[in-house]
């Protein structure tokens, strides 16, 4: 008996001593945590599916909402066919309370902008950015009606911290992509370097000049489409490598703090992680997606800078900043608020 004693003593502080060397990403508990300044966001949203995430999204009391785009699925040339579609959507009234309480920010994906894949050769784009200015609640006499493309910023400020926001379009500028003919299910595959823009020359002059004059915490910019994970052969910044690498390196020229990539379209919710030399924290990119309808059949995708599970259920993002401790808690959460994954990186 006291032989076992001993036996046990030494496997419980054997194991004790293996778990403090450890260092979990995942933490998949709820976790106490103190919340700053918080964002929620969320993509791919059928208007005429029941978006059952609007009462859950509220009990992390974001500051924020932030579309990832393909807030409405309507792949049209018919512009009153598009403003029916996002008048469906702002008058479900679950929506219409939850947006009542929470600030709304966000950009277009394709189904949103109008057509399937589509960039800068749809020829109702012009159209198109009006009816969804007019989603969401865009003064007439802003200048985001007079110019080309729907990216903006703010910067949200915290008593003596500030998180702010950047949103990208890569839809008005967004040049040809290649077609990928190797047989396989993949539909694209990467332009010859230094062929395309996602952002066009004046997005990417807006850009530069944001993350240089900004003084923010941590810089959050929202894609509708990812990019750091771009082996799976559907639509991402990794088709244009090169676009990839203009990104990478104003963020290290700029000097913009603690700088988080969010993203959606695919209908999974992947956390992908790279380090970068030159860059003094790891840059994230968290895609949440989908809303209303997700890609359950996808077991997995090739992703090198993966962190995690892919999670392929209907999800929201939640990131919750504490500028005490210079920490954000990234969360995908689902059905009935359930933690999906979560990761916690220290800026």
């Amino acid at each position: 008996m006291k032989s076992f004693k001993i036996l046990f003593l030494t496997l419980l502080i054997g194991v004790a001593c293996k778990n403090k060397g450890q260092k979990s990403i995942n933490t998949n508990v709820e976790e106490a945590f103190k919340s700053d300044f918080t964002i929620a966001f969320g993509s791919c949203n059928n208007q005429n599916e029941e978006n059952y995430f609007w009462k859950e999204i509220l009990k992390s009391n974001p500051h924020v909402w932030l579309w990832g785009g393909d807030i409405i699925y309507s792949d049209t040339y018919e512009m009153a066919i598009l403003k029916e579609n996002y008048a469906i959507q702002k008058e479900d009234k679950i929506y219409a309370d939850f947006i009542s309480k929470v600030e709304v920010m966000g950009t277009w994906d394709d189904h949103d902008y109008g057509i399937n894949d589509g960039g800068t050769e749809y020829p109702k784009k012009a159209e198109s950015q009006q009816l969804f200015l007019d989603f969401l609640d865009t003064p007439e006499n802003s200048p985001r009606r007079q110019r080309p493309g729907v990216y903006h910023s703010k910067t949200f400020v915290v008593g003596k911290n500030a998180v702010k926001v950047f949103i990208l379009d890569t839809r008005y500028f967004r040049t040809s992509l290649t077609n990928n003919d190797d047989g396989t299910y993949k539909r694209y595959k990467p332009n010859t370097y230094g062929e395309g823009t996602i952002l066009g020359a004046a997005q990417w002059e807006w850009l530069e000049k944001e993350l240089k004059n900004s003084n923010a915490n941590f810089n959050v910019i929202l894609s509708s489409i990812q990019v750091l994970s771009g082996e799976h052969g559907w639509e991402t910044w990794g088709n244009m490598p090169h676009e990839v690498d203009k990104l990478t390196d104003l963020l290290k020229s700029s000097k913009a703090k603690n700088t988080i990539l969010l993203s959606g379209d695919r209908h999974i919710s992947d956390f992908s992680k790279k380090s970068i030399e030159g860059l003094s924290y790891p840059l994230i990119d968290f895609t949440s997606s989908g809303l209303t309808h997700s890609a359950t059949n996808n077991l997995g995708e090739d992703n090198k800078y993966r962190v995690e599970k892919l999670v392929n259920q209907q999800s929201f993002g939640i990131l919750k900043f504490n500028f005490e401790s210079n920490t954000v808690l990234m969360e995908m959460r689902g059905n009935k608020n359930e933690l999906q994954q979560s990761i916690k990186e220290q800026y």
